[in-house]
């Protein structure tokens, strides 16, 4: 995009990266806002069909735009901030979860070439960015200066850091296996992975398994049901979110799905072969790269859907068990296997 805005525009370098840069940002930031106010309504329309109920059907066509009405609703609303409440953090903390949300989209591949940032690490930034997450929520909950924010702040807390060691353990398979922490390079290390024609790690019989932890801690690090502790509305009214109103709270909302469609599609890069077909077959490379990565994650959200309209939501201690106790463990074991596994494979018995 830089050599085009070079050569048609006649800008020096500089001039054409920056307005190149720029446009690119634009061209992924657009797009996931919209694809979040649709994702709302898909999710309600779900949640009505698993519950045998309509869902959202007014507002617009089929209530296509009911979330653009919510959202229109929540602008106009005025922001209300409790007396006693710390009222700098207070406002800083749904900029930094909507911030931080949108920032781990700079190194997500959509198909070959089509990252805006395809830096080496693009995994290690990934876990920096989402990471980051957990300080808005805990800056609402002490912010808001009343008990149950606080409460779901610390369970947030807890919550997220259980779930990211999961995490990455399980990353440290898939990053053994192709040998780089670049997500495009992920990606290719898929292609032809299973008997020559299967594209995905997901397939791998030793991967498959890690594959599974994943879409469950990513249900956790989201704090989707049944994982929803911090909001946990029978004991917790809303959690962080319980004083907040108006566009505050619409940031926090936005945050969470473009966190959520951002865990739908990390599953789809990381095990699932991202903008390949599931098989490596000519003909199916004639569908663009980038709707097969769409398929995939709205595949990968149809489950968090559905998981949220049918399991009940967890226990505390069941949570924090499920995390150290059964997924710590398992994810330290296939590393271990995975490690001998490629060790034998790559380097051989002799060594």
């Amino acid at each position: 995009m830089t050599s085009f805005f070079q050569t048609t525009l006649g800008l020096p370098y500089e001039a054409a990266w920056t307005i190149a840069t720029i446009a690119g940002i634009l061209l992924i930031a657009f797009p996931v806002m919209l694809a979040v106010a649709l994702i709302i309504y898909a999710d309600r329309k779900i949640w009505a069909a698993i519950a045998l109920r309509r869902g959202p059907n007014v507002v617009g066509p089929l209530g296509l735009l009911q979330s653009f009405a919510d959202g229109l609703k929540v602008f106009l609303q005025e922001t209300i901030i409790p007396t006693s409440a710390n009222k700098g953090l207070f406002l800083l903390a749904p900029i930094i979860t909507f911030t931080v949300a949108l920032i781990a989209w700079a190194v997500i591949p959509f198909d070959a070439g089509v990252v805006l940032a395809d830096i080496n690490v693009g995994l290690l930034y990934i876990l920096a960015a989402s990471s980051l997450g957990v300080y808005g929520v805990i800056m609402s909950g002490w912010a808001s200066n009343s008990k149950y924010p606080f409460y779901s702040a610390l369970r947030a807390a807890a919550q997220m850091v259980s779930y990211e060691v999961a995490i990455g353990f399980v990353l440290i398979s898939a990053v053994l296996w192709a040998g780089s922490f670049n997500l495009t390079a992920i990606i290719e290390a898929q292609r032809g992975h299973v008997f020559g024609i299967i594209n995905g790690f997901g397939f791998n019989p030793l991967l498959f398994p890690m594959a599974v932890v994943f879409l469950i801690c990513a249900l956790a690090e989201t704090a989707r049901a049944p994982f929803d502790l911090t909001e946990a509305e029978s004991e917790l009214v809303a959690g962080y979110q319980t004083e907040y109103s108006s566009m505050a709270f619409a940031l926090f909302w936005l945050g969470e799905y473009a966190n959520v469609i951002l865990m739908c599609t990390l599953n789809a890069i990381l095990f699932w072969g991202g903008w390949l077909p599931p098989l490596d077959i000519p003909i199916l490379y004639a569908v663009p790269g980038i709707l097969w990565l769409f398929l995939k994650i709205l595949a990968f959200f149809f489950i968090f859907s559905w998981v949220k309209a049918t399991v009940p939501r967890y226990r505390y201690d069941q949570l924090m068990r499920l995390g150290w106790k059964v997924f710590l463990p398992l994810s330290l074991l296939f590393v271990f296997l995975v490690s001998g596994y490629l060790m034998l494979v790559r380097v051989g018995v002799s060594a």
